[in-house]
């Protein structure tokens, strides 16, 4: 073994791909430091102490650092904790595709640890992590037969491109598909995407597999030069003797009890044919041998039972709940399911049944995201739940597992594309998928109940999503695509495939595939089945609820968006706060504006809301010719009243206009400070800061359009009237020098404005 330092490089799509082994981490049994640009990931592969278990123990952690963004971790710790959704999510890519390559018989305990140092916000770590892990496996000790290369296709522009920039796929790509094999085969796929056509992803699968293949080139280039000599492993056989002994004597029985259609049932009958078997092949339990005889028993048994489910399936076309290979377990939908939800729905396929229920808040609850990624926050997200008692075990509650999050995350990508956009639905929308039975494809079971819940609580999604679970069983070359699988066929199948979408196309596939030969032409018949299948689904899901519900839940929060000038915002907020303060005490409602104008407004019910949105946007208003308004008088002068329309803005009612038909000396006589009234603008006068206003029940402004309004304006004293020949007025002492100037003139109208416009007392509109 050399310490010299190794590296090799490939370009895909005209960027470089480097691996690097030979200077950090020197002591796992395999450590490469994989880059694209100025993103860096350490993938580390250790092999620990051997187990005796009948498991592959192996363990897969991403770990985030925040400083490999620049960034100091939001806890109240100021460091990393548990790992995230996102280092989980790509801990579980990382593990599908490898854990089916490592040799049977292999029980050292294994880990596979990825850190991503230096993240660029080009090229994501996820991909790179991947393919990290396999190069530090080939390098090192442990006997992975072969690489596994990983690539992420998108759809931008209409055109599909490899390892797309990052911010390409968080605003600019309707397809996020990352794809995994060998350079034999496809083993994993994990996508999101807007109603792409299934051919488009088989276009995608092999535009992706021809990466693939250069990827798998250079770390086998890598292994070659600085690869570690393997373990070698003895991979344990079933001994033909025993296996023919067993299937003789207990053979009858075991086949049928592998056709008893009910889950539980069936498994309680094989359970009492592998007792049997234990029992009789076992030998004496004091005896040295004992251990020896009941492993070499239990392996002859496993063996027995998965080939006789399996040719059946394959050969005999002939399914362990005695349906047909196209035939969906009987469905059972329901609505509103629980009252004081905002959407619930329950959703039953054969003995699998999702409890979905729909949460609906303010976006201040929209959920943060304190990752390595470009994405800040999450307004639409899905929780999955799989509690013991779904598929009748008794088990510790501690919070979710990795699979959980998985689950959920898939169900999420599936609806993601269908959620409305936060100008049409101001919410943050949370869906929680509870398991209650699980019998295969529980994660499917959840995007069905997911959409029916939306509906139900009135969110308007853009179409239904339903999913729908895809198996395959191959034996030499018969083989046989199934709809919607249960357990068993899960656990004993070559591949788990599982498709959701609308009627227009895919919006999240997840596969992954534990043999290599699985071809093209076998997955485009499961994508074409998966689709009938879907078309089903949703057509029954239509028969209880074919769109969402035009109200939302009385028990949901009511949100109005309404959109001021920017230059008003300073006015609704107010000195200090006061004014925005104010309104959310009086109508106990919640207001967020942002620095667009935007304002958003929660308020516990619709009428509430409703009265709300009116006087924010009287307050904001640009006020015009005909507005009406009901206002306070704040102030009373001699030639007339100011009435407050809106915060802030004031307008000035003429004392010749407070009493239509009749002469008053003194604004008092009819108004008085703090006085509520209904008046009109009959001007606007925006240069000089000026509006005229007239009581709303004056007969010069009833019925009077916007034009005629403007016309009978005079800027603030209403319309002149023609008084005719006044001829002599006879003495006016008594009235004192009120209304005229130092000459003994009457100032009239006009001049009064003059004099107002000096009163520094006088509020300003």
């Amino acid at each position: 073994m050399s310490d010299a330092v190794t590296r090799v490089s490939v370009e895909i799509e005209g960027k470089e791909i480097s691996f690097e082994t030979g200077k950090l981490a020197k002591q796992a049994s395999g450590a490469v430091v994989v880059r694209a640009g100025d993103t860096m990931v350490i993938c580390t592969a250790t092999a620990g102490n051997l187990r005796e278990v009948d498991f592959l123990p192996l363990t897969v952690d991403v770990e985030e650092r925040m400083y490999a963004a620049g960034k100091i971790p939001g806890s109240f710790f100021k460091r990393e904790g548990r790992a995230g959704e996102k280092a989980t999510l790509a801990a579980r890519l990382i593990d599908r595709p490898i854990r089916p390559l490592f040799p049977k018989g292999w029980r050292y305990e294994t880990q596979l640890v990825a850190i991503p140092v230096s993240v660029d916000h080009v090229n994501p770590y996820d991909v790179l992590a991947m393919n990290g892990a396999s190069a530090a496996l080939m390098v090192s000790h442990i006997p992975l037969p072969a690489p596994v290369g990983a690539v992420r296709i998108g759809k931008v522009d209409g055109n599909f491109v490899v390892n797309p920039p990052e911010m390409d796929l968080v605003d600019n790509t309707d397809l996020d598909l990352i794809v995994a094999g060998t350079e034999e085969a496809i083993l994993m796929v994990e996508a999101g995407a807007n109603q792409v056509p299934e051919a488009e992803i088989l276009d995608a699968l092999d535009i992706a597999h021809d990466a693939i293949k250069k990827l798998c080139a250079a770390q086998r280039e890598l292994a070659d030069k600085a690869g570690k000599e393997k373990i070698e492993v003895v991979v344990p056989e079933v001994h033909p003797d025993l296996y023919e002994q067993i299937k003789a004597s207990h053979g009858a029985a075991l086949d049928a009890a592998t056709q008893v259609e009910d889950k539980l049932d069936r498994q309680e009958a094989c359970k009492v044919v592998e007792e049997q078997v234990l029992a009789q092949y076992s030998g004496d339990p004091e005896a040295e041998t004992y251990a020896e005889y009941r492993a070499n028993a239990q392996q002859a048994f496993d063996k027995l039972e998965k080939t006789l489910i399996r040719e059946r399936i394959a050969v005999q076309k002939k399914r362990p709940d005695g349906r047909s290979a196209e035939e969906i377990r009987p469905l059972s939908i329901e609505v509103g399911v629980a009252p004081r939800t905002h959407g619930s729905a329950l959703f039953t396929r054969g003995q699998t049944q999702a409890l979905s229920v729909v949460a609906l808040g303010t976006t201040r609850e929209e959920m943060r995201l304190d990752t390595l990624g470009l994405e800040t926050a999450k307004r639409y997200f899905h929780h999955y739940n799989f509690p013991p008692f779904s598929v009748g075990e008794a088990g510790f509650m501690r919070g979710p597992k990795r699979r959980d999050i998985g689950h959920g995350a898939l169900a999420e990508r599936a609806l993601v594309p269908m959620i409305p956009s936060q100008d049409d639905f101001p919410y943050t929308i949370r869906v929680v998928s509870d398991i209650l039975e699980s019998n295969g494809s529980s994660s499917m079971a959840s995007v069905c109940g997911s959409t029916l819940s939306l509906m139900d609580a009135g969110v308007p999604i853009k179409h239904a999503v339903a999913g729908i679970a895809m198996g395959l069983i191959k034996e030499g070359d018969d083989y046989i695509i199934l709809t919607d699988i249960a357990g068993v066929e899960d656990h004993l199948g070559d591949m788990d495939f599982k498709v959701a979408g609308t009627e227009r196309g895919i919006t999240a596939l997840q596969m992954d595939i534990k043999i290599t030969g699985v071809t093209f032409e076998i997955m485009r018949d499961a994508l074409a089945q998966a689709k009938t299948a879907r078309s089903y689904i949703l057509e029954e899901m239509a028969k209880v609820i074919d769109h969402p519900r035009a109200e939302l839940s009385k028990h949901a929060p009511r949100i109005s968006t309404i959109q001021i000038d920017p230059e008003k915002i300073g006015l609704l907020i107010g000195k200090g706060g006061e004014t925005i303060r104010a309104l959310q005490e009086e109508f106990d409602a919640q207001i967020d504006v942002n620095d667009e104008g935007q304002v958003l407004v929660y308020a516990s019910d619709g009428e509430r809301g409703d009265a709300l949105v009116d006087r924010i946007r009287a307050m904001t208003k640009e006020v015009e010719v005909g507005d009406e308004f009901t206002g306070r008088v704040v102030k009373t002068t001699t030639f007339g009243a100011f009435v407050e329309l809106s915060k802030g803005t004031d307008g000035l009612l003429h004392i010749s206009n407070i009493a239509p038909g009749r002469r008053i000396a003194t604004v008092e006589e009819v108004l008085n400070k703090g006085d509520e009234v209904t008046v009109r603008v009959v001007e606007v006068d925006r240069e000089r800061g000026r509006i005229g206003l007239r009581l709303a029940g004056d007969p010069d402004v009833v019925g009077k359009t916007v034009a005629e309004l403007a016309a009978v304006g005079t800027g603030d004293a209403g319309p002149r009237r023609d008084r005719g020949d006044r001829g002599d007025r006879g003495d006016r002492g008594d009235r004192g020098d009120r209304g005229r100037d130092g000459r003994g003139r009457d100032r009239g109208p006009r001049e009064r404005d003059r004099v107002r416009d000096r009163d520094p007392d006088r509020p300003r509109s």
